[in-house]
């Protein structure tokens, strides 16, 4: 797999992660269009990482207020 690849593959992740379609069914087909005949598991792996991290960045302040209010639901105090 190329550098080419590898960026147009790992761009077609983030694009389609958000949509409601399967964006490991369209870095399947890419894939096979582009002749990769199949992508290291380390890769695969790596760009779904890099998904939960980008969707933690996104979504930072809905998981902290549902972490305190969880904190709160558990101990009984809000979180300082």
């Amino acid at each position: 797999m190329t550098y080419l690849q590898a960026i147009l593959l790992g761009a077609l992740q983030g694009l389609t992660e958000f949509l409601p379609v399967s964006s490991s069914g369209h870095l399947s087909l890419v894939q096979n269009f582009l002749g990769v005949q199949e992508a290291p598991l380390l890769f695969d792996v790596l760009l779904h990482v890099a998904t939960l991290g980008v969707v933690g960045i996104v979504f930072r302040e809905k998981i902290l207020q549902l972490l305190k209010g969880l904190y709160k639901i558990l101990w009984g105090v809000p979180f300082a």
